[in-house]
Parts: C-alpha cells; sequence; structure tokens
C-alpha cells in the first residue's frame, strides 16, 4: 500500500523559501509569520537544514497559510509567482543529470515538450516515487499530486496549490516559449483524494 503520510522534498522546501524570501522581503516574510502565529525562525538556514520530508510538508503548508491569511485575494499572484520562481531555481540548482534531462527536453518538437517537463517536475516534487505524476488525456495533459503538501489540514472552497500551479506554469513556459492553458481543477482542500492540474492543449 502507498505511502499517503505527507512529504515534500526539503530541497524545494529550501528554493521555496528562498523564492518567497525574493517576493516578499524577510522582514515583511516575519511579519506575515508573526501574523499567523509562527515563529519567523522557521526560515532560518540552521532550521532548514534539520528539516525531513515530513516536517517540510507542513511547514511549506503553514507558511502558504500564512500569506493566504495576511493577504487574502492577493495571495494568489504572488504564490504563482513564488512557484515560477522556486521552478527557476530548482533548476538552476540541479544535479547535473536533472539538467541534462532539461536540455533534451527542449531539444525535442515543440508539441513533444510539455510531458517531459511535467515529468521532470513530478520528480522533483516527489518525496516517494509516483507521489506526483503526469498523465495523457487524449491532447491534453494531467498533473496529479497525491500527497500535496500544500493542503495538509487546509479546508477551502477553491483551489489553494497556487505554488505548484506556478511551478508547472513556469516549467511549462521555460520548456515551449509559449505560456500555457493550465489550471488546478481538483483540490484536496475542496476535498478532492488529489490535487489534478490540467494542461489543456487540444482544440
Amino acid at each position: 500500500m502507498p505511502d499517503s503520510r505527507p512529504a515534500f522534498p526539503p530541497i524545494v522546501f529550501r528554493h521555496f523559501v528562498a523564492a518567497t524570501v525574493a517576493e516578499f522581503g524577510r522582514q515583511s516574510l516575519e511579519v506575515v509569520l508573526h501574523n499567523a502565529g509562527l515563529a519567523g525562525d522557521i526560515i532560518t538556514p540552521d532550521a532548514l537544514a534539520r528539516l525531513d520530508a515530513e516536517s517540510a510538508a507542513q511547514a511549506y503548508a503553514n507558511l502558504q497559510r500564512a500569506i493566504r491569511l495576511y493577504y487574502g485575494r492577493g495571495a494568489r499572484g504572488a504564490l504563482l509567482r513564488i512557484g515560477g520562481e522556486t521552478w527557476r531555481r530548482l533548476l538552476a540548482d540541479a544535479p547535473l543529470t536533472v539538467k541534462a534531462q532539461a536540455r533534451f527536453v527542449r531539444s525535442l518538437p515543440v508539441d513533444m515538450r510539455p510531458k517531459p517537463i511535467l515529468d521532470l517536475l513530478a520528480r522533483l516534487l516527489s518525496a516517494r516515487q509516483g507521489d506526483v505524476t503526469v498523465h495523457t488525456l487524449d491532447l491534453d495533459l494531467l498533473l496529479v499530486d497525491r500527497i500535496s503538501p500544500t493542503t495538509l489540514g487546509q479546508s477551502d472552497d477553491e483551489p489553494i496549490c497556487y505554488v505548484t500551479l506556478g511551478m508547472a506554469r513556469e516549467a511549462l513556459v521555460w520548456a515551449t516559449e509559449h505560456a500555457p492553458d493550465i489550471a488546478e481543477t481538483a483540490c484536496r482542500a475542496m476535498g478532492a483524494q488529489e490535487c489534478e492540474f490540467k494542461v489543456t492543449r487540444g482544440g
């Protein structure tokens, strides 16, 4: 039986924190954390170095919740930008094998690039094999996050995985040089069993 405990790669969380600090500034981010009852030292290098996959998942959920709480509807745009910046930082800091795979994707015909770049992103986001997967739906694609640590302990009436959406969107832009038609169509915060991001390519 697959392990369904929330887990998130600590390296991805560290890049997410760096992107978040770049978006808001450290002092402003500490105010956001304080407003949500979180200690500002959770984003210090020492604290980040101590995180394992399960504690990274909880911290990832807490930090995004704090941003949504402080900025309200304005959080969406910021979190999308943070997702895009997280992808760029992940790729820049990736092992040579991952960079080689990414370069190979860019060598393919443009219409063949979306799935392999999303496959690459899925592997980077998976603390365990199969946590995040990509599926074909005729011409469309579906990125499925079975763990979705963003939603840990969260409940909402609309999808909240803006960072994942931002990462997927930026990965597709990086690979194809075109803005994709992508949306979160199911979210665990809304009661779904998994979070789903649909890339519409046909029609």
